[in-house]
């Protein structure tokens, strides 16, 4: 029965909208996620997820890049099973749970501390599973993050939050701390933002987005221990097969067209 109050705003709020659509897309009969976790969540939250207006092709959108993310970790700890996990702007998503990183993997999920909060109320704690209450930006935090072992950082739905000017400094503090790693969040274009800030569901919040991303090369120049690897495309054609037939034929179109396809993509970097 659903009990756990929640006060969200903003940006914050924007977590439920991605909790949820990972939830009805683990409800699916062949889901990509699987994620029962996330699912019990929703089910514990008092909460009118109604409002967000998070459809059945949101959702397997949200789980396509949620899962293409889980991979990306899931590589870095077979290449680095003594690795550290940064998890920034962790909301409520239930990666960790997911992933099920191995016993010498130190896990770090950071969110503001209403955030950190609502999840000790909703998730089990695991052995080498540390919660860290602040925002992201906050530079204290990491101090208590180990500096002599590899590191991947992964960050889903943050970077478009963050005021244009502390996205860079972010991860430059973290490339600065950290011994090396990998680093691997999604990026979007000037245009990506104007979308975003259509979308009803992100309107629903009152959500602000800052920072766009349009050359991945640019932040490169911007801190000189970054190296580019690789930008992931947000939607596989295979991964997309059960949206409904108007949202792969959006989404065909949509590869087609340049400008269009830096809307919202993943970019992975080495540092």
């Amino acid at each position: 029965m659903a009990g756990e109050k929640v006060n969200l705003t903003g940006a914050r709020e924007t977590l439920l909208m991605t909790l949820y659509g990972k939830a009805l897309e683990s409800r699916l009969p062949h889901s990509l996620l699987k994620d029962r976790i996330a699912d019990e969540a929703v089910r514990k939250i008092d909460y009118d997820f109604a409002k967000l207006k998070v459809d059945g092709n949101l959702g397997i959108g949200f789980a396509i890049r949620a899962k293409t993310l889980d991979i990306g970790v899931q590589d870095f700890l077979a290449r680095n099973p003594d690795a550290i996990v940064l998890h920034l702007g962790c909301g409520l998503d239930t990666r960790v749970f997911r992933v099920d990183p191995p016993q010498g993997v130190d896990w770090f999920d950071i969110d503001y501390p209403e955030v950190i909060e609502l999840r000790h109320r909703l998730y089990p704690s695991r052995d080498n599973y540390h919660l860290v209450a602040s925002s992201v930006t906050e530079p204290g935090w990491l101090a208590a993050v180990p500096r002599n072992r590899p590191a991947v950082v992964v960050a889903e739905g943050l970077t478009p939050y963050l005021p244009a000017a502390e996205g860079p400094r972010l991860l430059s503090r973290l490339v600065s701390h950290l011994a090396g790693g990998e680093l691997v969040f999604d990026a979007y274009s000037r245009f990506g933002l104007m979308l975003m800030r259509l979308n009803p569901a992100i309107k629903a919040t009152g959500a602000e987005v800052h920072w766009a991303i349009e050359d991945p090369r640019e932040l490169e120049r911007a801190i000189p221990k970054l190296r580019f690897i690789e930008e992931i495309p947000g939607y596989k054609p295979e991964q997309g097969a059960r949206m409904s037939w108007s949202a792969r034929l959006f989404i065909g179109i949509w590869k087609l067209i340049p400008p269009m396809r830096k809307v919202g993509r993943l970019l992975r970097y080495r540092f």
